[in-house]
């Protein structure tokens, strides 16, 4: 399951780099209050994420986060792996957060360990190849998608 840390910094980088274009910081507070996420907790995963050189920071009147990379150019693997969360579904099988689980005899060859492992590897592939920008693409076209449904269901906004 993916660590509250890491969806939120997801979703603040995602609010971030709607914002991208614009090229100005934005207070904490904004970020917060948009996308429902606690400020302390929020402050301590933007500095995080500042330290590992996603984001920069500016202070005074005018401050506040911004990207320091392009968001096609910040992966979710990354996210994921900075804010502590593991990929893989158990411990074994964890490239970052390797621990033998406790309840399994032989882990070379344990079945269940064998599909986890499998699987790690397939939410690798995905997760590297997605970025923050094909996040928001994804918004956009679900929304389409909904306005669409409502209009054939007769419920245009």
């Amino acid at each position: 399951m993916l660590p509250k840390k890491s969806k939120y910094a997801i979703k603040a980088l995602v609010f971030l780099a709607k914002k991208y274009k614009q090229n100005t910081p934005v207070r904490i507070n904004e970020i917060s209050e948009t996308e429902k996420i606690p400020r302390k907790f929020l402050e301590a995963i933007l500095l995080e994420l500042r330290k590992n050189g996603l984001l920069g920071s500016r202070m005074g009147a005018n401050g506040g986060y911004y990207l320091l990379k392009h968001p096609e150019e910040i992966m979710l693997s990354n996210v994921i792996r900075i804010t502590g969360g593991p990929i893989a579904l158990l411990p074994c099988v964890s490239l970052n957060f390797y621990e033998p689980c406790e309840e399994c005899l032989y882990e070379n060859t344990c079945g269940l360990r064998d599909v986890v492992l499998q699987v790690r590897e397939a939410s690798i592939k995905i997760l590297s190849k997605t970025s923050i920008e094909d996040i928001i693409l994804r918004e956009k076209k679900l929304e389409k998608k909904t306005q669409n449904f409502s209009v054939i269901k007769g419920k245009a906004k």
